[in-house]
């Protein structure tokens, strides 16, 4: 994978067309505030964590582990995610890019959608703050949740929509890359910071049609390569 806005997929050659894009909401189209690996090392503890994360290069699928637990320990682990998923919402910031990047899909008449695996109140609280409308915009409430292709499925069915029409974006290959490819979208993956370029990332099962640093670049892509069609 590159840092360019090109292909990272051979399979993506002539223009094709896109009639929907679906987001991933926390570091996507909010500035990423949630330590995630601080999250993960209190509610695994630190041996756990460590065991989980050698076998999973491409991330921790917490709400995964969670499931198998027993119904007090998951009461508990929830506790600390909703602990810090509301210092998250606290410190709620938009990504650079986002706000022109809604103004061009809707100049173009393109859907939009959010798929999350935060919770509703985290969703109502940045449509509402940043005065933006995302439709469908499916919390962890629905399930089941990404990496699973049925709420990228789902929101082309509300589309009316085949899924080969509708790019998912997100900034995890484990969630919104997975369940992008998995629906049979297009997928990009946001890399700001350029780290799903170590060599551990390489051989995951799911790669991207795209990989951007910015929403920015998104904008760009979107209107070179695509015939973006309502």
């Amino acid at each position: 994978m590159t840092t360019s806005v090109s292909a990272v997929s051979p399979a993506v050659t002539a223009k094709a067309r896109l009639r929907g894009v679906v987001f991933d909401m926390d570091g996507t189209l909010t500035v990423p505030v949630i330590d995630f690996p601080a999250m993960y090392r209190e509610v695994l503890g630190e041996e756990e964590y460590v065991r989980i994360k050698s076998q999973s290069p491409s991330g921790i699928d917490i709400l995964h582990h969670i499931e198998t637990w027993s119904p007090d320990k998951q009461k508990r682990a929830y506790e600390i995610i909703a602990d810090f998923e509301k210092q998250g919402l606290d410190r709620l910031q938009i990504m650079p890019g986002a706000s022109e990047l809604c103004e061009f899909l809707e100049s173009k008449n393109i859907r939009r959608g959010i798929i999350t695996r935060n919770v509703k109140e985290a969703v109502d609280l940045f449509q509402k703050r940043f005065g933006m409308t995302f439709s469908p915009a499916l919390s962890r409430e629905f399930r089941p949740y990404k990496p699973h292709p049925a709420p990228l499925l789902h929101v082309c069915s509300n589309w009316e929509v085949q899924p080969n029409e509708v790019m998912m974006v997100g900034d995890s290959l484990k969630d919104d890359v997975a369940c992008g490819k998995r629906a049979g979208a297009f997928a990009c993956l946001l890399d700001e910071t350029g780290r799903y370029n170590s060599p551990q990332y390489q051989n995951v099962e799911f790669k991207p049609d795209y990989k951007v640093s910015s929403l920015f670049e998104l904008l760009s892509l979107l209107e070179k390569n695509f015939n973006l069609i309502a």
